[in-house]
């Protein structure tokens, strides 16, 4: 299992995390989402593989609009 960190900006409360959580979760499967909420925020996801800058980008949108900052892929 292997763990990515991406910082995105936009997310300010609860319903952020839930949002994110759950289209990150089905984005994946089989997934550890750990969302923190600051300036940026952080999203944490352990998962069986690696995701794409397009499917984080993707799953943000559809969350709530909220943008991945495109220079925290590690």
């Amino acid at each position: 299992m292997g763990t990515q960190v991406f910082e995105v900006d936009g997310m300010t409360c609860g319903h952020c995390i839930t949002a994110v959580t759950a289209e990150l979760t089905a984005t994946v499967g089989e997934a550890s989402v750990d969302v923190r909420l600051g300036e940026p925020s952080t999203v944490t996801v352990q998962a069986h593989r690696a995701l794409t800058a397009d499917e984080i980008a993707a799953a943000l949108d559809e969350a709530g609009g909220y943008t991945l900052r495109a220079d925290t892929l590690r």
